[in-house]
């Protein structure tokens, strides 16, 4: 195992954090860390999926409440963000070949659990576009025994009107070659650096929405901008065809918060009405980070995600 950098100094997660360079099966460079407490009996291991833009050291703190409640954690960073491997030559720009690639980085990650020896069993917390990647990775037998999402990306937020637009600029795209470009109304800045606290849409608790801003101040090699034309029209296909495949039997549960505005909540609710082994739990005024909303918040989605998995640990 190679080790990669690991930014400890913003990460605010235990001690003891490190991070591992993986090779994929199609040879792509991705970032792995996880927090372990050596010589305590643990229940089994987190396998959290980030969401688009993200990266490792944003979870520390999650591996801080998950550690305290007797789990260990492993993140990893997505192809195109983070610090691993782009697959355009712009780094601020969000892009994926195919959304079936992250299931290589899903591979390399297992693997990589496998080898450190952590302790079973295994977990999924998925966040955001994690979770269309988690819920793919489950049908193609991810060996978890029970999974939390986060504001999943089964569907994107957007108005009736834009979404032909969307498929049809995105296919066009496509056809011309022109599908590395950004995508309409988005921008090579990052979200935190562009948008005031007021007007987010990610948390609404300032402290968290700070936390992630330093984040990327001291740290700018691990910002990202908006996603590609080609990474929105593989996302549409990715997501219209899971949202045909009948719901897994793995126990679930999946946190919503009320003011969502990124992730389509109608798809959410769909999934979930015919989840017969799962449950949805609506947060009161809580936005698209409900892992990092308020105090009362994160308690109640920490809390709520350990109690399922200690019933199957």
């Amino acid at each position: 195992m190679t080790r990669a950098p690991f930014f400890d100094d913003i990460a605010n997660g235990p001690a003891g954090g490190e991070a591992h360079w993986l090779t994929t099966a199609d040879g792509l460079k991705i970032r792995a860390a996880h927090w372990v407490a050596r010589g305590e009996t643990l229940k089994g291991t987190i396998l959290l999926f980030p969401g688009r833009t993200e990266y490792i050291e944003k979870y520390g703190p999650a591996a801080a409440e998950f550690l305290a409640r007797g789990y260990a954690m492993v993140a990893i960073d997505w192809r195109g963000q983070g610090i691993a491997d782009r697959t355009t030559n712009n780094p601020l720009l969000g892009d994926v070949v195919d959304f079936k690639d992250y299931q290589h980085d899903v591979a390399a990650l297992l693997a990589h659990v496998e080898t450190l020896d952590l302790p079973k069993p295994y977990f999924l917390v998925a966040h955001s576009m994690g979770g269309c990647i988690g819920l793919r990775a489950i049908y193609e037998g991810l060996p978890v025994t029970a999974a939390a999402f986060s504001a999943p990306m089964w569907g994107i937020y957007m108005a009736a009107p834009m979404r032909p637009f969307a498929w049809g600029i995105t296919h066009l795209a496509k056809m011309t070659g022109f599908d590395k470009t950004l995508s309409p109304g988005q921008s090579r800045q990052s979200y935190v650096n562009r948008v005031k606290f007021a007007d987010n849409t990610l948390s609404s608790d300032r402290e968290e929405f700070d936390f992630m801003r330093n984040q990327i101040a001291a740290h700018p090699e691990l910002e990202l901008g908006g996603p590609s034309l080609r990474w929105l029209g593989q996302a549409l296909r990715e997501m219209r065809h899971l949202s045909t495949i009948p719901s897994p039997k793995m126990p679930c549960v999946t946190f919503l918060g009320s003011d969502e505005e990124i992730v389509d909540s109608r798809a959410i609710h769909t999934r979930m009405a015919k989840w017969g082994n799962g449950s949805l739990q609506l947060l009161k005024d809580a936005r698209h980070e409900v892992m990092m909303e308020t105090p009362a918040m994160r308690k109640q989605v920490f809390d709520a995600a350990t109690a399922l998995f200690d019933q199957h640990s």
